[in-house]
């Protein structure tokens, strides 16, 4: 069962030890304005899908980082998010990579469930070929025991 989630609010996520960010709801809305940010639609067209997934997670990370704790300069002082800030915390690996599995493949992984449990529109095998040639003749089963009876 899908459970909805009315409140539509910030929630904090811990992305490593000491650093957590406040985002916002994963939206369709906050999806699509992303998919439309100047620096995904700028990628060109031969961008490997690396280089795509990096600019969309940073798009996305700047419009949806609120607030964040234990995140600071070269001095320890504590800085705000930015987007020069929140660019350069996901060029760090470890923080990318949490940031896509709590925040962004929760969505995803909402989509893909829907499309793998789709069906088929005239029945199960309808979409399906064959992948194994019909046998020429039926299959010889073993005789039954005595004690089997």
């Amino acid at each position: 069962m899908l459970t909805l989630d009315l409140t539509n609010t910030p929630r904090w996520h811990e992305l490593a030890s000491g650093v957590r960010v406040q985002l916002r709801p994963l939206t369709t809305a906050l999806m699509v304005a992303t998919r439309s940010d100047p620096a995904v639609e700028a990628m060109p067209e031969d961008a490997t899908d690396e280089e795509r997934a990096v600019a969309f997670g940073k798009a996305l990370a700047r419009r949806a980082v609120l607030a964040w704790d234990g995140i600071g300069d070269a001095d320890g002082n504590p800085i705000e998010p930015s987007p020069e800030t929140i660019d350069a915390l996901l060029d760090v690996w470890p923080i990318f990579e949490a940031f896509q599995l709590t925040y962004v493949s929760k969505g995803l992984l909402l989509e893909q469930e829907k499309n793998a449990s789709a069906l088929s529109p005239s029945g199960p095998s309808a979409g399906a070929s064959d992948t194994a040639k019909r046998a020429r003749k039926r299959a010889k089963t073993a005789p039954r025991s005595k004690t089997s009876r």
